[in-house]
């Protein structure tokens, strides 16, 4: 089966030992039409791999900046189909690999087949569903696999070598390792216990391990990018758009270098 894009820029990147920088931001916070000129602004500087949050009323993994970032989203009216849109028209100006980060209750309302089907046609590389155990919704899982759909779950600091195992199987592109037992925007702490839970995931399994929640400084990003396979960055760039929209450039170009 030929690789998808999420893939082939992990092992682009491992062939000249590089890490994946991986911004977050959120689809339609400002408008859509934004969206899209921020991933493109993205990918210019440096990005690898763009993750795309589509706005939920419920979000039970995000922080307070995250949070806001949906609410105004909603408040622009955006929905699932909406960003699947603003994803196909992104696929005419960049090949870069998007993921979209969504709870399971949009998909749902949408239709499963009709999200898949409708999500790969766009140009979808993969998908991060937080409230989506790996051990539930088997044929979800086979059918994304089927159409060339990463699917990537989360492992956490409490997780256990079979929950390690589990998730393994059922990720595709990367293994999201949540780098604290909170939300979205806490602080970080890279130290001997991550180092010694990303080496127990690369043992267990050889899929890339990327890393979120909590980076903010290139310091921080600089030393996650020192054990993991990539770094993802969302509260923080969430934060720069929407406050200090002229900080944001020398910022990502900061995040990149120190990745």
């Amino acid at each position: 089966m030929e690789k998808t894009r999420i893939t082939a820029t992990f092992e682009r990147l491992a062939s000249t030992n590089k890490k994946a920088f991986i911004p977050y931001i959120m689809a339609g916070d400002i408008s859509l039409e934004k969206t899209e000129e921020l991933v493109l602004f993205l990918e210019r500087n440096g990005a690898d791999i763009v993750e795309l949050g589509v706005p939920f009323s419920d979000p039970l993994a995000d922080g307070p900046t995250i949070q806001r970032a949906a609410e105004r989203a909603l408040i622009n009216h955006v929905t699932l189909s909406k960003v699947i849109q603003t994803v196909s028209s992104l696929r005419t100006k960049t090949q870069i690999p998007i993921v979209l980060m969504t709870y399971f209750n949009p998909i749902y309302k949408l239709g499963i087949d009709t999200f898949i089907n409708n999500a790969t046609e766009a140009g979808v590389d993969g998908i991060i569903i937080p409230d989506l155990p790996p051990d539930e919704e088997f044929d979800f899982i086979r059918t994304c696999a089927g159409k060339r759909l990463d699917t990537i779950f989360l492992l956490a600091p409490t997780s256990t070598n079979n929950r390690i195992e589990l998730v393994a199987k059922a990720s595709r592109g990367f293994i999201y390792y949540v780098s604290i037992t909170g939300i979205t925007g806490s602080k970080i702490a890279v130290d001997n216990e991550m180092r010694a839970m990303i080496q127990r995931i690369q043992k267990i399994s050889a899929k890339p391990v990327a890393v979120g929640f909590g980076v903010k400084e290139p310091q921080e990003a600089r030393e996650v990018a020192s054990i993991a396979d990539g770094v993802i960055i969302g509260s923080s760039i969430v934060k720069a758009i929407r406050e200090d929209e002229g900080r944001l450039q020398p910022y990502i170009m900061s995040l990149r270098e120190a990745i």
